[in-house]
């Protein structure tokens, strides 16, 4: 396989970063909601709650940036050529997927931000505060981290269509897709 057929190793780089970045996001979003503030107080103490809540919002934050980093270096560098070619229906689930990925990466941490920001809670960025971009608006702010839950779902449910795709094309098809974004060889 040539090296054209394989993303910039920045592109990979960025994939397999924002990867453990939203692992680590979500896993700390699924304590957080399944839990709660007092639950998850009551289970870890008031200083892990705490750091929870900061790494949660760093991090995605985090996300929101690389993304935006993501986004513009795919239209600048574009995307390698499959080889061999997808089926055509290979090809519309995986730029559904892809797609729905980049969507949600982005719109995901500015509904957290919204939602932080509504609540009246700070949106911490390491040890800054960063600007609430909107006021204080309790109904608004329970609206947004709902919706900010349900996205957390969905990016769950691509994570695993991605997988198995991803598995797919390795195990079964054995035709080196996985070559594509991959960090090695």
């Amino acid at each position: 396989m040539i090296e054209t057929d394989r993303y910039a190793l920045v592109q990979r780089l960025l994939h397999w970063l924002i990867v453990i970045l939203v692992l680590g996001v979500l896993g700390i979003g699924m304590t957080l909601g399944f839990l709660g503030f007092d639950g998850v107080k009551e289970t870890f103490g008031g200083a892990a709650t705490n750091a929870l809540y900061a790494y949660h919002k760093t991090f995605g934050v985090m996300i929101l940036a690389l993304m935006i980093l993501r986004l513009a270096l795919r239209v600048s560098l574009g995307a390698p050529p499959y080889r061999p070619p997808l089926t055509t229906s290979e090809h519309v689930a995986s730029r559904a997927v892809h797609g729905l990925f980049y969507v949600a990466l982005v719109a995901m941490p500015v509904i957290g931000w919204l939602a932080t920001a509504a609540g009246g809670y700070p949106v911490q960025f390491f040890g800054w505060t960063l600007p609430g971009i909107i006021g204080k608006d309790q109904a608004l702010s329970e609206t947004l981290f709902f919706v900010h839950g349900v996205v957390g779902w969905a990016i769950l449910g691509l994570i695993v269509l991605h997988v198995a795709g991803a598995l797919r094309h390795w195990l079964i098809k054995r035709d080196r897709v996985m070559a594509r974004m991959s960090l090695f060889g």
